[in-house]
């Protein structure tokens, strides 16, 4: 009867301005989907920007009334001549916190505290935020006695700092001298890593000049305590400030940067968008031609 004819399928062939075509709109689609990514990447970085711009005005009015406590301070040090021994025993605070997206400010802390500590093998280290004791410990974690956390989420009040130096006391952390290492905040756009000397109250009886003052044993007691929590006070409140100022600058420079790969992208999709409106163009000239 009737025989079942199989052919071979027919594939017609894809012309060059088709895929052209195709593969133009695939591109521009992920170009705007990457706009859109850029713009609210954008978005949270202005956001953040504002937000520690805020939180750096408040930290500066903090800043300055601890400045003036501290620098009474040492100038009490430096008027009695203290000076520790040759053997005394150090102690180390870094002073950092838990939050990143800051630049620098970290590691300018951690390294000078790596320096104080190759100095002096023998010294212990105490930590106060997460990042710095995260870079220390790659190279010094025998040296750290003690470490703590929940920093820098606000301005730090002197509470806290009284609550770190009597934990500190209250673990026999033994020591003849201290050094408080912190940023300094020298402006909005520049800081670096300073020390605050702190003495106990063993050293500060034997200062040069110490006949001058007239304290009696349990005052004495009392000012060492109120000057090595004073201290840590200083070094959170000026690390804070200077952290909120990178933290500004860091995520003013990411808005920038998001702006500027926006304006690419933008001049990318149009350029795109432009040459496959054109193959669309030819397309349909090219058969209009040919009827």
């Amino acid at each position: 009867m009737f025989a079942l004819r199989v052919g071979r399928p027919v594939v017609a062939a894809v012309a060059p301005s088709v895929r052209l075509q195709t593969r133009n709109y695939a591109t521009l689609k992920e170009i705007q989907l990457r706009l859109k990514s850029v713009n609210n990447i954008a978005k949270i970085t202005k956001s953040m920007k504002m937000i520690a711009s805020t939180k750096m005005t408040r930290a500066q009015k903090a800043m300055e009334m601890a400045r003036t406590f501290g620098k009474t301070q040492i100038a009490l040090f430096s008027h009695a001549d203290t000076k520790p021994a040759d053997d005394a025993r150090t102690i180390v605070i870094t002073v950092s916190s838990d939050r990143g997206l800051c630049g620098g400010i970290h590691s300018s802390v951690s390294k000078a505290s790596r320096q104080i500590l190759e100095d002096k093998s023998d010294a212990e280290a105490i930590v106060l935020g997460d990042k710095a004791k995260a870079q220390l410990s790659r190279t010094h974690r025998e040296n750290i006695k003690l470490s703590f956390n929940q920093i820098g989420k606000s301005v730090p009040t002197y509470a806290e700092a009284s609550a770190i130096a009597d934990t500190i006391l209250k673990e026999k952390v033994e020591f003849d001298h201290a050094i408080i290492v912190y940023n300094y905040f020298k402006s909005i756009i520049s800081y670096y890593a300073e020390t605050i000397p702190v003495y106990s109250e063993s050293v500060f009886a034997k200062s040069g000049n110490f006949a001058a003052y007239e304290i009696e044993d349990d005052v004495l007691e009392n000012l060492q305590e109120f000057a090595f929590a004073n201290s840590i006070y200083w070094g959170l409140v000026e690390s804070h400030a200077a952290e909120m100022a990178s933290k500004r600058s860091a995520m003013e420079n990411a808005t920038k940067n998001a702006g500027e790969m926006i304006d690419k992208l933008t001049l990318t999709y149009n350029r795109g968008r432009q040459a496959a409106i054109t193959n669309e163009l030819v397309d349909i000239i090219t058969g209009a031609s040919a009827l």
